[in-house]
């Protein structure tokens, strides 16, 4: 018995890469830092919330990279001396990959108390119907 991907079902025609994509996803998803939320604003739009408390908007990146929103994390060193008797504030580098669907564009990003969020927004194409003539093969009789 042969195992059929969803990649390979037959009337999935052209999404061969989903496979890729939900493996791609999980391996994302199994990352823990820095805690994040998502939710729906409005009918196409997003909001991503990452709580990022004591980065500076220099510290942190953000880029799309073949359709994947890709938030990375780095303080500079603290070469202030201190001496912690206890640090329990995560000063450690991230990366954080969402896979954005097609027509999902980042509108912006903001700095809160925090928190940053950023704001995404999904273009609905236009439906399309398109007609196909059906032509005759060269050499046959009408």
């Amino acid at each position: 018995m042969s195992k059929l991907t969803l990649g390979a079902h037959p009337y999935l025609l052209g999404f061969e890469q989903l496979e890729r994509l939900v493996e791609r996803t999980a391996k994302t998803a199994a990352e823990g830092y820095p805690p994040f939320n998502i939710e729906a604003v409005a009918e196409n739009a997003y909001r991503i919330t990452l709580a990022v408390a004591g980065f500076d908007e220099d510290d942190l990146a953000i880029t799309v990279e073949d359709r994947q929103l890709v938030i990375r994390g780095r303080q500079g060193d603290d070469d202030t001396g201190r001496v912690f008797l206890h640090r329990g504030i995560a000063a450690r580098a991230f990366q954080r990959s969402f896979v954005l669907a097609e027509g999902v564009e980042v509108a912006g990003a903001t700095m809160e108390n925090g928190l940053l969020h950023l704001d995404l927004h999904r273009s609905v194409p236009d439906a399309v119907v398109q007609t196909i003539k059906i032509g005759r093969k060269v050499g046959e009789k009408s």
